[in-house]
């Protein structure tokens, strides 16, 4: 980043973007948890989560105040107000994927509750719960560097998690075809495996804010090839 003549605005700057970070970290964290609630029927860790997404939301109020304080009090420009602005949009999508890890949380006590947890783990959700979750760490990365690449990479990872969700969704309706006991357990598991398409979609969303701030360029809603021209370029 650019050095000011005030080091107080370079330290305000760092300490909003390393708070972000922070609070992504909490976030994967929180993933990572609901994975594991979710795949080993831990009830322990599914409370955890929920109980965590108050804490991910009182990150976001936090940052969004000291955003507001920086732009008051520096009115900055070029660069600087790129950053700001990629940090707020970031920042939303880290609570919204926070909202999801809480999710599925909420869904494996639902499937937990009902009995039937052994055959819900048997459904392919460990797959498309490395690819988000990956995605999501990738994404933390390429913003504490600032590596238009790698987000443009990461760009490029969002088709594999659809067409898992959409492979997902196909086996499960098999399933409720096949015996209609498993309706109920099985529109639960759609909702995980929606919930981990959605994180996937809030860590590319991150990615193109990387984009962002390197480049000075809004790459969102562009198609990859050109998203990949603009990172490399």
């Amino acid at each position: 980043m650019t050095e000011h003549i005030s080091k107080q605005y370079d330290q305000d700057l760092e300490a909003i973007r390393s708070r972000m970070l922070q609070m992504g970290g909490l976030v994967e964290s929180q993933v990572r948890s609901a994975v594991a609630g979710y795949l080993q029927g831990d009830a322990e860790r599914i409370e955890q989560v929920i109980a965590t997404d108050a804490k991910v939301n009182e990150l976001e109020i936090a940052i969004d105040d000291d955003l507001r304080h920086v732009i008051v009090r520096r009115q900055p420009a070029a660069s600087d107000l790129r950053l700001i602005m990629a940090v707020s949009k970031a920042v939303t999508d880290l609570e919204r994927i926070g909202d999801e890890a809480a999710k599925i949380a909420r869904m494996a006590r639902e499937i937990n509750e009902s009995g039937r947890s052994q055959a819900a783990r048997l459904a392919t959700i460990g797959h498309v719960s490395e690819v988000s979750i990956g995605m999501l760490r990738k994404s933390l990365d390429a913003f504490a560097r600032l590596d238009a690449a790698a987000a443009a990479r990461i760009i490029g990872e969002d088709a594999t998690i659809d067409t898992e969700f959409h492979a997902i969704l196909r086996q499960l309706i098999t399933f409720m075809m096949e015996d209609p006991r498993t309706i109920s357990t099985s529109i639960n598991i759609i909702w995980v495996a929606k919930a981990f398409e959605r994180i996937g979609d809030h860590a590319k969303n991150i990615a193109e804010q990387v984009i962002y701030i390197v480049k000075g360029t809004d790459v969102r809603h562009t198609p990859l090839a050109e998203v990949e021209r603009e990172a490399l370029g």
